[in-house]
């Protein structure tokens, strides 16, 4: 049997032959529960092995039972004596030199499993339950490797529906079409499919479409109609880009600036806030978004940053006000040694924060309380709607991806630091920073 015949054999609703028979470069298919995702996703692989001899296939879910349940043991029955499959590698090898490698991508340093390794075609199944950062990574495998002779342009493939860990990126690219430098708009295309295009699902189980039906709005808006603007377990969706996203301008002299810093040395994240003395709004108007920094590195762009800026005080991290045993140092003075100025230790209640934050962003009855970001704050406008709710603590946001957590943690700090603080929090700087209380309760008026 050849790849046309196979496809003939499949029969095909319409979205899924578009699916099988799309070329571009990265092609993502579905959006809504029902659609056929995994059967479009299991038999393109098959076509593509057939069709081109030698090509190098990797099959990725977030879990091992998901690849089991999802693709291995139906794969197993569909390919029977096409695919000699190998358990302690996980991979189908068929006669034409073509393979399929099944993998899952639990953690995120799961994926360097696959660094270095070369694959035609890296299909990523679910996607939104991948993070930006392992989307990233597996694109750098998807390159030629060497047994392909045919021409073949290296591609991706992926399944998704609203919601998840990656929401935001997969909405981004194949909904939203927002292109960053060097995406190409004519590399991208989503195929849409719901469950009233699965013919076989609408004629034999009528009941999964009630139970479709019946859920509760968010949900059905996403699972049943494709809404990808929400999505259940979304811890703000009161954000809104039209709302609180607004082009740069230059400060003016007269505003009240202050910083927030979440540090980690997986993530330096820093954020500059300022309001103008009327105090009609408050703007979030720079950050500082680096991984793998020091910090006394993180401290020395941070000062850098804040040169020529009458920064009133920096809520940092709580953990960087205590004195480390081995040293007798403690965070504050290693960032104070790299030249920052005005620090004090940020208000670290994460219930009562997500709270102020919440409260903050859907604010509309009181003109003069509102938050504005600015459009190159880049990774807080992406981080902050991607937020999920912890499914063990109640209102409190998930620690997973942890990625996601560090730009909305500095962002809490500051929105925190509005508020009074108790006599136990230190403030560092010289009298003119020391008057940060006539500022911090502006919002209590």
């Amino acid at each position: 049997m050849n790849a046309e015949q196979y496809l003939a054999s499949l029969k095909p609703y319409p979205p899924q032959e578009a699916f099988f028979i799309a070329t571009c470069r990265r092609i993502a298919y579905g959006g809504a529960r029902g659609g056929g995702k995994s059967f479009a996703m299991r038999n393109k692989m098959i076509l593509l092995a057939m069709a081109h001899p030698g090509i190098q296939i990797l099959l990725l879910r977030r879990t091992f039972p998901e690849l089991r349940e999802n693709h291995i043991l139906p794969l197993r029955k569909v390919l029977g004596r096409m695919a000699k499959y190998t358990e302690s590698t996980k991979e189908f090898a068929f006669k034409n030199g073509s393979r399929i490698k099944l993998g899952y991508c639990q953690n995120e340093g799961d994926i360097l499993q696959y660094q270095g390794q070369s694959y035609e075609v890296v299909a990523m199944e679910e996607a939104t339950q991948f993070t930006e950062l392992q989307y990233h990574a597996l694109t750098e495998c998807c390159r030629l490797s060497g047994y392909l002779r045919d021409g073949f342009i290296p591609r991706m493939y992926f399944t998704c529906n609203p919601g998840g860990v990656g929401h935001n990126w997969v909405k981004r690219l194949f909904i939203d079409k927002n292109y960053r430098q060097g995406e190409n708009p004519e590399d991208y295309c989503f195929i849409k499919s719901t469950v009233y295009d699965n013919v076989f699902m609408m004629e034999n189980n009528p009941s999964y479409i009630n139970n479709l039906e019946s859920l509760p709005p968010l949900r059905r808006a996403a699972m049943l109609e494709g809404n990808w603007d929400v999505f259940e377990g979304q811890c703000f969706p009161e954000f809104c880009r039209e709302k609180h996203m607004i082009s740069p301008f230059a400060i003016p002299e007269d505003w009240v600036r202050f910083a927030a810093l979440d540090y980690g040395l997986d993530m330096t994240a820093c954020l500059w806030f300022a309001h103008p003395p009327d105090k009609s709004c408050l703007c979030v108007y720079r950050e500082l978004y680096k991984p793998n920094l020091l910090l006394s590195e993180a401290g020395e762009q941070i000062a850098s940053l804040c040169q020529g800026e009458d920064i009133r005080y920096i809520a940092s991290s709580p953990d960087l006000a205590g004195r480390r045993q081995d040293s007798g140092r403690s965070g504050f003075d290693l960032l104070r040694g790299a030249g920052v100025r005005g620090l004090r230790a940020a208000d670290n209640r994460r219930i009562d924060g997500w709270r102020r934050v919440r409260e903050f962003l859907k604010s509309e009855k009181d003109k003069e309380k509102y938050i504005k970001i600015f459009s190159n704050v880049t990774h807080l406008a992406r981080t902050l709607p991607a937020l999920s709710f912890d499914q063990k603590a109640v209102e409190d946001v998930s620690l997973t991806p942890h990625e996601l957590t560090h730009a909305p943690d500095a962002f809490r700090y500051g929105i925190m630091s509005l508020s009074f603080l108790p006599s136990g929090h230190s403030v560092e700087g010289d009298r003119k920073h020391r008057r940060h209380n006539e500022y911090v309760n502006f919002f209590e008026k």
